[in-house]
């Protein structure tokens, strides 16, 4: 199981948080990191916040972050 993780502020911000949790640059994947389940309680101590499907969509738009995959 995985999770996704976002920055509702910037790129440079996900990744940053990304480094810290000591995920690899091959999990990030057009908008997000892809965290592994194992992880998901480490991220959530560094801060991330748990939201729904819908909700990360919905904050990645106002960013203006959200990358379609293309095809």
């Amino acid at each position: 199981m995985w999770s996704h993780l976002v920055s509702d502020e910037s790129f440079a911000e996900l990744h940053a948080f990304a480094a810290r949790l000591g995920s690899p640059p091959r999990a990030f994947e057009r908008d997000h990191y892809d965290v592994p389940a194992e992880r998901y309680r480490a991220a959530v101590a560094l801060g991330a916040v748990e939201v729904g499907s819908k909700e990360l969509v919905r904050r990645l738009h106002e960013a203006g972050l959200r990358r379609r995959k293309h095809g």
